[in-house]
């Protein structure tokens, strides 16, 4: 396979990305919603989100959403009333919360790996309407249910346990083209579109309010910082409910007109044969997965691969330079941020063990301060 050349400096990563995102403000009722659809129009049958369960082209994302943009109004659902949504990765679960954004009301983007009592709490601080659960999850939603549901109605996604309604079923019900201006209410980005928790490590997990603004920015400034473009295809094994998973490994891709394979968990033995399979440009990480990459025995085909860049954060000084040379790595791009915060700083000079900065250009724009606690 090829290789994909490096493509820019530093200073045109910084260009890109504010051109990408000045007309965000100029533009305030076009939400990210609005833009896959104008990519089903332009892209129509390129793929966009794939995964060994199921692939969706940008028209069949658009015709999703737009079904459960339906649903969504023939439940009633008021703009700013929420519906929770507890489901692994896949494809299906980005065109869940783009409809029912579409139309106004709020996804709460429920943590997989929660149970009991840590379940209840986030259900029950976001007062949902409704709550969608994959069928899988099921018998984990129902240890949360006692002190959490009250009166919102739960809605299963496939085949399993429990007499809930089949949402899966449902919404095959709804047309699928394009939403009429009689069904759009009217939106700007400065709404609500999403509720994700922070990790609960200093306590139970708190809802942090993401609007369409954030959904829009997040998305543009990284397709410009990665010069996403309709060759990229992106691979994502982080969980979908949070930020870097959920909108920034998806959103930045697909508004450049690539497509994203979303892979349901991180698999170290798997991870580069996956890459080579689905033919992949671009893979995000966090934390220490490429230190677990690092640790696995060499495999022949590691390197045959045409990525040209990782995303991502928590890549340590002293992984980062045996990473990029065994693996064959051309650029990585390390940035810091965080789900509910005002700050992001990026490495984008691939200096070893940094986190980012702000160039000194654009100082007077995002101002920060690093103070020593």
């Amino acid at each position: 396979m090829p290789a994909i050349p490096p493509r820019t400096s530093a200073a045109k990563a910084w260009l890109r990305a504010l051109e990408l995102t000045a007309p965000v403000a100029s533009n305030p009722c076009r939400i990210l919603p609005s833009v896959i659809e104008e990519l089903a129009e332009s892209c129509g049958e390129a793929p966009a989100l794939l995964s060994d369960r199921e692939r969706l082209t940008y028209r069949a994302l658009a015709e999703r959403s737009n079904r459960y943009a339906r649903w969504a109004l023939e439940q009633g659902l008021a703009k700013g009333e929420t519906v929770c949504l507890l489901m692994p990765n896949r494809p299906e679960y980005m065109a869940i919360w783009l409809g029912v954004t579409r139309v106004g009301a709020v996804v709460s983007l429920l943590n997989t790996n929660l149970i009991g009592p840590s379940l209840a709490h986030c259900i029950k601080i976001v007062a949902p309407r409704h709550i969608i659960v994959a069928a899988e999850l099921i018998d984990r939603l129902a240890t949360a249910l006692p002190g959490a549901a009250g009166a919102t109605q739960v809605w299963a996604h496939g085949a399993g346990p429990g007499s809930f309604p089949r949402i899966d079923v449902d919404i095959e019900r709804y047309a699928a083209q394009k939403l009429g201006a009689a069904e759009l209410r009217p939106l700007s980005v400065e709404d609500r579109a999403l509720l994700m928790y922070t990790s609960g490590t200093t306590g139970l997990p708190k809802a942090a309010n993401i609007s369409h603004f954030r959904l829009m920015q997040w998305s543009h400034w990284f397709a410009g910082m990665m010069d996403t473009r309709p060759g990229d295809r992106m691979y994502s094994s982080l969980p979908m409910y949070h930020s870097v998973g959920g909108v920034l490994a998806t959103g930045a891709v697909l508004v450049g007109g690539g497509s994203v394979v979303v892979r349901e968990g991180f698999t170290a033995r798997q991870f580069w044969d996956d890459i080579l399979r689905w033919d992949c440009t671009l893979f995000q990480y966090i934390g220490e997965l490429c230190r677990y990459l690092l640790r696995t025995d060499p495999l022949p085909h590691e390197t045959e691969h045409r990525i040209r860049m990782c995303c991502g954060n928590g890549l340590r000084p002293d992984v980062w330079h045996d990473f990029k040379s065994r693996f064959r790595i051309p650029r990585i791009l390390e940035f810091y941020a965080a789900t509910e915060g005002n700050v992001s700083l990026f490495n984008i000079e691939g200096k070893p063990g940094a986190i980012g900065r702000v160039p000194s250009f654009l100082a007077h724009r995002f101002p920060a301060a690093l103070v020593k606690f």
